[in-house]
């Protein structure tokens, strides 16, 4: 085995049902994944942000670039409902995809049943411990 093991971001190409989530990582289609997620129609990511109070725009590149494809985001905050920094909600009007915070464990609700619906939906979500 030439070089050694390699390390890649996380990343699942297709679209699946979150089973479950807590204990900080969520659990689909038949794998589980330590830490937030993006959930989106080319795949699903590992995501970096742990806090809702540190989201800045450059989290949400990936969304930006997919936006053609993205009607609505799910965004779970946690444990809590947190309101977004003005400059957030701005970016995704402008790229005319519609936002609706909330916490993790209904935004992971919500998610599986308009994905069902085969809606354009999206979700960034933050991972929970309980």
């Amino acid at each position: 085995m030439a070089g050694g093991i390699e390390i890649r971001p996380a990343h699942f190409p297709g679209r699946a049902p979150i089973d479950a989530y807590g204990n900080g990582g969520f659990r689909f289609a038949d794998m589980s994944h330590r830490g937030s997620l993006l959930l989106l129609p080319s795949g699903i990511y590992g995501w970096e942000p742990a806090d809702p109070t540190e989201f800045a725009l450059h989290h949400f590149e990936k969304i930006f670039a997919e936006a053609q494809d993205i009607e609505v985001l799910l965004i779970g905050t946690g444990d809590g409902m947190r309101v977004l920094p003005k400059e957030l909600r701005a970016a995704f009007k402008e790229a005319g995809i519609s936002i609706d915070p909330m916490s993790t464990g209904a935004a992971v609700r919500t998610y599986n049943i308009m994905l069902s619906e085969s809606r354009a939906v999206a979700a960034a979500l933050i991972a929970v411990e309980g």
